[in-house]
């Protein structure tokens, strides 16, 4: 009775965190589609081969190296399962849950796909119906998109200050970088913002030096991802290591947003 009892039990834990799905419909340029939509964890989720063909029907869509690649006369997307961003022409696409393998198909967040595909997307909450828009069918590269100026010290600021984190903890830093930007409180460019001496220095690898060293690849994907719109820290604007900070003036005066590896968040 025991034995049984603990399986009920741990078959109640697995469920509880399982996040919530929920089948959606679909409508392309106003016209119902049979596809399956999927809601999880608040994201509209669809199948990318299905939507891919809807929207472009000379699409190519194959399957190499565990790796779906959908491509056009102007458009090369790579989605890998489980990762947390699609690539489109050299951007990098964020999506907070990741992408998803459901029975075989490989699942992916709507309006990430959309981007992808120049396309826009609304949701009618009465009717649990997502509308696709067609639009360009492509998204400007990536060469052309991320300034490179940004990307450099966006990059190495990331790296120096966050290396041996998780992509997601190297997505944070970078978003306290351009939340400064975009507040009136701080330097209006990324390297401003860097190398701020209001108040002392701002960032202690502009201090010893590491701002300098070769970023990851990684590092400089979270930049991408950042740049791109990729946001996991809310409105952060400050983070420190708790174990080895000299101070504790951002704890007691900034609120908590969340934790990412070795590093605290606070707006």
């Amino acid at each position: 009775m025991k034995k049984i009892l603990s399986a009920f039990l741990i078959l109640g834990l697995l469920l509880s965190f399982t996040p919530r799905t929920l089948a959606l419909s679909l409508e392309l340029d106003g016209s119902a589609q049979n596809v399956n939509a999927t809601l999880y964890n608040g994201t509209t989720y669809v199948p990318l081969r299905a939507v891919s063909k809807l929207m472009c029907p000379d699409a190519l869509v194959s399957w190499e190296n565990n790796t779906a690649y959908v491509r056009t006369a102007k458009l090369t997307i790579s989605v890998t399962p489980w990762s947390y961003y699609i690539d489109a022409n050299g951007r990098k696409l964020f999506l907070k849950d990741g992408v998803r393998l459901v029975n075989g198909t490989t699942m992916v967040a709507v309006r990430v796909l959309a981007k992808a595909l120049g396309a826009s997307v609304s949701w009618n909450a009465s009717t649990q119906r997502v509308s696709l828009t067609s639009g360009s069918g492509s998204l400007i590269s990536g060469d052309e998109y991320y300034d490179a100026d940004s990307l450099y010290w966006l990059s190495r600021i990331i790296n120096a200050e966050s290396g041996g984190e998780s992509l997601l903890g190297k997505i944070a830093v970078g978003n306290v970088i351009l939340n400064r930007v975009a507040s009136p409180d701080f330097p209006d460019s990324i390297y401003d913002v860097i190398f701020d001496r209001t108040g002392g220095v701002q960032f202690t690898p502009v201090a010893n030096g590491t701002i300098y060293n070769k970023p990851s690849e990684e590092s400089v994907l979270a930049a991408k991802l950042c740049l791109d719109g990729a946001s996991v820290a809310g409105n952060s604007l400050f983070f420190l290591n708790p174990t080895t900070a000299t101070s504790t003036w951002i704890t007691r005066t900034r609120t908590y947003v969340a934790t990412f590896g070795n590093h605290k968040f606070y707006a």
